[in-house]
């Protein structure tokens, strides 16, 4: 019943089951829908649907639910602009005001009206002008608001004519017509420049030059912005400039007495020079990830402050496994953590594994209860969790009794939970005898059955770093808490005594990266594993296409600070289109193919056209592609009549072909018997002899067949995890339109030889990668990102 409700508002089959998994919002939808029902009858058209679904799906508070559906079946609240604030077309005209004209600027839409409205009853005249009910702009209104704008610009448009950038004059317009249709705002605002300018001159088609950009080394020469308590500033310093020990005062090899807070023994200069002698005064940092999941965004800060600093002061990194939680530990973790260390560029000096240590690790655990510095407890995990947790009534147990309690715990005398080793500090934190050992009755994926006791990161980590001679421990600010029981543990042992700097972490907004979260998405088919391209681990950043330059120069933007940096998502796009424009050739495919006939074709067989892989630097070469009697252009390319300010395809408005050096003219409309045109018939004429068009569109001929994946934002809301946001948790706040598959787009034959991660940019349409999902005959790409940042994104 609820199937056939989601699938009659205008719900794929496959949109309405993965709804139905979600069963708070299906209830909500439900709830919506049959209100609505009830007031238009059981026929609702998609428009009212997708509003339907929108407002289920986004409304924090479902208490104002039936307020919105009321609007909506009435006719009153119509576009997606009025319910959301996303610019949308506008399915019907808007009905004539029942109120003065007057919207602000910056008018809350439907949605974030309730939400900041909590309490009930609501005032409605308040609400309906806030989110334009019964607004209408009159074109009138639309005249004389971008005439404002234009006489505002009026000189440096004088003075820029077409290369000034227009999308400022539409924003202005926009600000004052809240609710008018964009492309009337838009095609006034092309008639105005139009009308104030004249048509355009050969220096107005000429591409306003460029500044030379020398091509730079990943992360080396990048100019940075450093982010902290969110805002951006500009810095020329790259990743490796900051990492050299200007924007971090590190203490130099050797010289760790000189840290704040260090721990000076009488053994401490002795154990230095120790250390000093081992390494020679060379840098070493570490990088250990727990290897129970892929790494995410914010390990690839974790692995350039690692390997950056180390490789900037001449130094060295291991990476490290942090392998003591084998319940949750599998092989192709460990393989893909490698992997994207080394896709990021990085090698490490040396791979380890806490594991490799256990032996010495449990050694120095007998040491440590020797010295009265450890003891068995058998007090229960629940009752030991938290701050200021009771004090042990084990804590003083006799020297000997610990040191065979340990020896029953190793020989698995006891059950998990029953007993654990305890170290006698109190954390800064407020914590007390952290759990250094605990029973788990796992088999290891490296030492088998050898050991059914395991270390905790408090005790394995700066014991590791000891074994290896780590000079600086960097890990993220929440590990702060830890840094006394890092110096206190090596000290308790008379071993050498690493020094422990932290950082701010890398978050960004749209996402989840916690490995419970993204698991729970892979169980519920939210996304289809790790590396679903809408996710933010690095193996699903490399599917959908992102190069790993680009990972790492948004890292030297985020910069060097001990601020948590949450960043948009964005700006990391705003660094892939960077290093793409530079790295990915040029080809051409069309995702809604219309064929088109040349009935003139001047030529008895196909035409090889060259195309030059960068545009900008014909030095890189070319491709052939070839050209025949039969194309496909987009079907937004056509149009039967042309509106004002369009300037594409159109009876009696020819276009120009991309790199063919011909201009067609529509002469026969084909259409099928529902109406929909299925291919049009032109003629051509040579460029050189023919007015130049109003533009040049693409276009595939004698084309491969591909399948194009295009993606959105997973997550509806910023902060998919906060309670205060998203109320019904993550899985609530899933994006319907987070994907979009076109199973029968065509794209040139120049990359009938691409591999799986090969990069391209298509013509007017985006950066696209081939997805490892290719197979002979049919073509899988992913899009990265388009061509321009969207204007309508945080």
């Amino acid at each position: 019943e609820a199937l056939g409700l989601f699938t009659g508002i205008g719900l794929s089959e496959a949109k309405a089951r993965e709804t139905l998994r979600n069963g708070a919002l299906s209830a909500l939808l439900r709830r919506a829908v049959l209100q609505a029902r009830s007031a238009l009858g059981p026929a609702l058209d998609k428009a009212t649907g997708t509003l339907l679904y929108n407002a289920a799906a986004r409304l924090k508070d479902p208490k104002h639910l039936g307020f919105l559906v009321g609007y909506i079946a009435r006719k009153e609240i119509l576009t997606d602009l009025q319910l959301s604030g996303t610019v949308r077309p506008c399915p019907r005209p808007v009905p004539a005001p029942r109120a003065p004209f007057f919207i602000p600027a910056l008018s809350p839409a439907a949605l974030e009206y309730v939400r900041s409205h909590p309490l009930e009853p609501l005032d409605v005249a308040d609400f309906e002008r806030a989110c334009g009910v019964g607004v209408c702009i009159t074109p009138e209104q639309i005249e004389e608001a971008v005439e404002a704008v234009i006489n505002k610009h009026r000189a440096e448009l004088l003075v820029e004519r077409y290369h000034f950038n227009m999308g400022l004059l539409m924003g202005e317009a926009r600000s004052q017509l809240r609710w008018a249709d964009g492309k009337t705002i838009k095609n006034e605002v092309d008639l105005q420049v139009l009308h104030l300018l004249g048509p355009k001159t050969e220096a107005d088609l000429e591409k306003k030059p460029k500044v030379a950009k020398a091509r730079l080394a990943p992360v080396e020469k990048q100019k940075v912005a450093v982010v902290e308590n969110g805002d951006m500033g500009t810095e020329t310093k790259s990743l490796l400039e900051q990492l050299r020990g200007e924007a971090l005062k590190f203490h130099k090899p050797g010289e760790n007495y000189k840290t704040e807070g260090y721990v000076v023994t009488p053994n401490t200069m002795a154990l230095l020079k120790q250390h000093l002698a081992i390494t020679g005064g060379q840098v070493r940092t570490r990088f250990p990830p727990e290897p129970n999941g892929i790494l995410h965004i914010g390990h690839a800060k974790a692995i350039n402050f690692n390997f950056g600093y180390a490789k900037a002061n001449g130094g060295v990194c291991f990476l490290r496994y942090d392998d003591t939680n084998p319940e949750k530990e599998e092989e192709k973790y460990f393989t893909a953590i490698r992997e994207m260390v080394e896709w990021l560029g990085y090698q490490p000096y040396a791979v380890t594994h806490a594991s490799d240590y256990f032996d010495q690790l449990y050694t120095w655990a007998l040491e440590l209860i020797r010295r009265g510095q450890a003891y068995v407890c058998h007090q229960k995990v629940e009752e030991i969790k938290g701050h200021n947790p009771p004090p042990s009534p084990w804590r003083d147990r006799p020297v000997e009794e610990s040191l065979l309690l340990f020896e029953d715990m190793r020989k698995g005398k006891f059950g998990e939970g029953e007993a654990t080793l305890r170290m006698k500090l109190v954390m800064e934190d407020g914590k007390m005898d952290p759990v250094a050992y605990r029973v788990k009755f796992t088999p290891h994926h490296r030492t088998g059955d050898k050991w059914c006791i395991y270390p905790t990161y408090d005790y394995t980590h700066c014991l590791c770093d000891s074994i290896e001679n780590i000079t600086h421990s960097l890990c993220t600010k929440e590990f702060q808490a830890r840094r006394s029981s890092y110096f206190w543990l090596c000290n308790a042992l008379d071993v050498y005594c690493p020094v422990q700097w932290e950082y701010g972490r890398l978050n960004l907004l749209y996402t989840v990266v916690s490995k419970r979260k993204i698991i729970r998405l892979v169980e519920t088919g939210a996304v289809r594993d790790w590396d679903d391209p809408r996710l933010f681990t690095l193996t699903a950043l490399r599917r959908r296409g992102f190069p790993p330059e680009a990972i790492n120069n948004f890292c030297a933007r985020v910069g060097v600070t001990v601020a948590q940096a949450t960043m948009e998502p964005h700006l990391l796009e705003a660094c892939a289109r960077e290093v793409l424009n530079e790295q990915a050739p040029r080809a051409m495919a069309v995702l809604e193919p219309l064929k088109v006939t040349i009935t003139n074709f001047p030529a008895p067989k196909a035409l090889e056209v060259l195309v030059p892989n960068f545009p900008a630097d014909e030095s890189r070469g070319f491709h052939k592609v070839p050209f025949h009697q039969t194309i496909y252009i987009e079907e937004t390319d056509f149009r039967e009549e042309a509106d004002k300010g369009y300037k594409r395809l159109a009876p009696g408005q020819p276009v120009g072909l991309r790199h063919t050096g011909y201009i067609i003219t529509v002469q026969n409309v084909i259409k099928d018997v529902s109406g929909r045109v299925i291919e049009l018939e032109v003629t051509c004429t040579k460029s050189d002899v023919a007015e130049k068009p109003k533009a040049f569109i693409h276009w595939v001929s004698v084309p491969l067949a591909c399948e194009v994946r295009l993606y959105e934002r997973l997550f509806l809301h910023k902060n998919p995890e906060d309670p205060s946001e998203v109320p019904g948790g993550f899985l609530s706040d899933l994006n319907p339109d987070s994907l979009r598959v076109v199973h029968n787009a065509l794209v040139d034959s120049s990359v009938r030889s691409a591999r799986p991660f090969d990069k391209f940019q298509f013509e007017r349409l985006g950066y696209f990668s081939v997805d490892p999902d290719s197979e002979e005959g049919k073509m899988v790409f992913n899009r990265t990102v388009t061509l321009k940042e969207d204007p309508g994104k945080a």
